[in-house]
């Protein structure tokens, strides 16, 4: 017996369990209590539990907790006037039969009988309903809320991991060489590079811990992944930097910035036999803090309009700022491709 069996068993005995203390006290409270009385009690708990029990293989069935609100409601009103009709057809003739009513009711015309045991009956399993209905309302709602939340976390994490795995083997090769090739004709300048590059890793293993990061940060981390792209471009790279100090502090996914400069160099300036440049413009837009990354280059619709680089940006812009961010690229003149990113500001 599953969880959920059991749980609906005990909901079954206290429920009724209570019913039957209820209608003991006050049958004590009003000098009714019998022999008799006591038999009709346990008879009519018996089928309430034999009937209710029913209803919950006909709502099962019928898959009704899936089904919209509006059909809840109407269908289980509908049951429970309908497994009424059927509790009463047996209930009626038995407490004749058996003798279970006061010799005033036995007298009664069967109809009557059948009107009053049928009004009595309905708020007892309307109540029945309605409870069932709210419990597995709130635990479909709960339920909803939770996986909702659990694929969330398991996007978010699965992407920040993916970003963290997305470092460019290449580019640690490349480094280190740079770095090796330094080490005898510039010791200082190697023990820098080395300082940028574990810069560069640090910030990748910390990309998962924190949706965003301020974009000081991220242009700390880009500016070392530029310095160690230079060792190996030299002077076929040029960089600018047209930043607002406004928009130090705003938050920014990680490693976003560092992948789309990642991206203008692999698909960019390695191409170009003469290099070309790469300029970074960071500003505030309106309500958007305006990023974007322009480099010597040409859009092509390969690796540039639909790489990794491009759709984990689109698709982490969308799960933390849905249709509120924006991203786009394209190219900006004949020798020159623009990636811009539009963030909603922190303070909007």
């Amino acid at each position: 017996m599953n969880r959920s069996v059991k749980r609906y068993w005990a909901f079954q005995i206290i429920g009724w369990g209570t019913f039957a203390l209820i209608n003991i006290f006050f049958a004590f409270l009003f000098n009714m209590f019998s022999e008799r009385f006591l038999y009709r009690l346990i008879f009519y708990i018996e089928i309430g539990i034999i009937f209710t029990h029913l209803m919950r293989e006909a709502i099962h069935k019928m898959g009704l907790v899936m089904k919209s609100l509006q059909q809840q409601i109407f269908i289980f009103i509908i049951l429970a006037v309908v497994f009424d009709l059927f509790l009463v057809a047996v209930q009626t003739p038995f407490e004749l039969i058996c003798g279970l009513l006061s010799k005033e009711k036995m007298q009664e015309p069967l109809h009557w009988r059948f009107l009053t045991n049928f009004t009595s009956s309905m708020p007892l399993l309307f109540i029945w309903n309605l409870i069932y209905f709210m419990y597995h309302y709130v635990e479909k709602s709960r339920k909803q809320q939770m996986d909702t939340i659990k694929l969330e976390a398991l996007v978010k994490e699965l992407e920040l991991k993916t970003i963290k795995a997305h470092i460019n083997p290449h580019f640690i090769f490349n480094a280190l060489n740079s770095i090796r090739a330094l080490i005898d004709e510039n010791p200082s300048r190697a023990r820098k590079a080395v300082t940028e590059l574990s810069n560069i890793l640090r910030s990748s293993l910390q990309a998962e811990k924190g949706e965003t990061v301020s974009f000081q940060e991220e242009l700390k981390i880009v500016k070392d992944y530029l310095a160690l792209e230079h060792m190996r471009f030299e002077d076929r790279l040029q960089v600018d930097y047209e930043v607002d100090d406004a928009t130090l502090t705003q938050p920014v996914p990680p490693m976003m910035l560092q992948t789309l400069v990642e991206n203008a160099i692999k698909h960019g300036i390695s191409k170009q036999m003469q290099g070309g440049m790469v300029k970074i413009h960071s500003g505030n837009r309106g309500s958007y803090h305006e990023l974007v990354i322009q480099n010597t280059g040409h859009l092509n619709g390969g690796a540039t309009s639909g790489g990794f680089g491009l759709s984990s940006t689109q698709d982490r812009l969308s799960l933390l700022y849905g249709d509120r961010a924006r991203f786009e690229i394209k190219q900006a003149s004949p020798t020159l491709v623009e990636a811009k990113v539009l963030i909603p500001l922190s303070n909007q």
